[in-house]
């Protein structure tokens, strides 16, 4: 079979999405967060993005989703965007380095596989060699005690990124919207839920944000969630969960101010680098194939 067939150009394009889009993505949130309170911009990010994309799939012509898509998409956009994202944007605003937690967030891809046994999928020796490995960047990375200096911070990436690896996981499962207005409701519910967390959590905006605050929620909206979100649901859709966050092993490489150089202490570049190494594609491994198009597939 041909190479262009086995990876199809948008499959391609998507992982680039992931790859390289979502790891600065970590250094605009904390350009942002010095702007805004943290679930504010997250919940303006998304409803913004969601309802940019809402709008023109509408004017396209795509139709509305039902009141079962509705409430699919707002199962996985609340876990995935609020309880996922937002927990990084209020982590990184309460001190934790955005290289740093693009390394927290690498533990992401062994969330989704055991999560994955929940629901009855079978792991290739691929994927637990992945958990084998992304366990030891942990203790290595412990060792390095950067995510010490804030244990809460610390805690909410953990508890962000197995919120993500379930949405991710569970959504295999839900009748979701086709095609991009998936990623459309899912961010206008993820959005809607980070605002009413800022308001019962009583985030005040002091002062208005500066050229670079907005500069950084602009980056966010369009390359972060419209393009890079999306891509990532598109994934999701046409290949298993463990093959869609593999992005998180590539984000610490490419994350700027990552923790990787002459500063870091020994077992941080040790642990870095080995995390950033992502698994070779396998061809002959159901993890990296696409799925088989159906009546109903995007």
């Amino acid at each position: 079979m041909p190479a262009s067939r086995r990876f199809p150009l948008l499959l391609i394009g998507a992982f680039l999405a992931l790859y390289l889009v979502w790891g600065s993505t970590y250094l605009f949130i904390r350009i942002g967060v010095e702007s805004w309170p943290p679930m504010l911009m997250a919940g303006v990010r998304f409803l913004i993005a969601g309802g940019l994309l809402y709008g023109f799939l509408r004017w396209r012509g795509a139709p509305a989703p039902t009141w079962a898509q509705w409430r699919a998409a707002g199962a996985v956009g609340f876990l995935l965007l609020s309880c996922g994202n937002g927990g990084v944007t209020v982590a990184e605003h309460a001190g934790v380095a955005s290289g740093v937690a693009a390394l927290a967030v690498a533990t992401v891809p062994l969330f989704t596989l055991l999560f994955g046994l929940l629901f009855g999928h079978r792991n290739s020796r691929l994927e637990w060699a992945g958990i084998a490995l992304g366990l030891v960047g942990i203790g290595l990375l412990n060792l390095g005690s950067n995510l010490q200096a804030s244990p809460m911070g610390a805690a909410l990436i953990i508890f962000a990124a197995a919120s993500w690896a379930f949405g991710s996981v569970w959504s295999k499962t839900l009748p979701l919207p086709q095609g991009p207005m998936a990623s459309a409701a899912e961010m206008l519910v993820g959005g809607a839920a980070l605002l009413l967390g800022s308001v019962l959590s009583g985030e005040r905006m002091t002062q208005m944000p500066t050229a670079a605050g907005w500069g950084a929620l602009a980056y966010l909206v369009f390359f972060g969630s419209i393009l890079a979100f999306s891509a990532y649901m598109y994934l999701l859709k046409h290949v298993r969960p463990a093959a869609a966050t593999s992005y998180a092993y590539v984000n610490p490489a490419v994350s700027p101010r990552s923790p990787v150089g002459p500063r870091a202490s020994p077992p941080t570049c040790c642990s870095t680098r080995a995390w950033s190494l992502p698994p070779l594609p396998d061809r002959s491994s159901p993890s990296w194939q696409p799925r088989r198009r159906t009546a109903t597939s995007a």
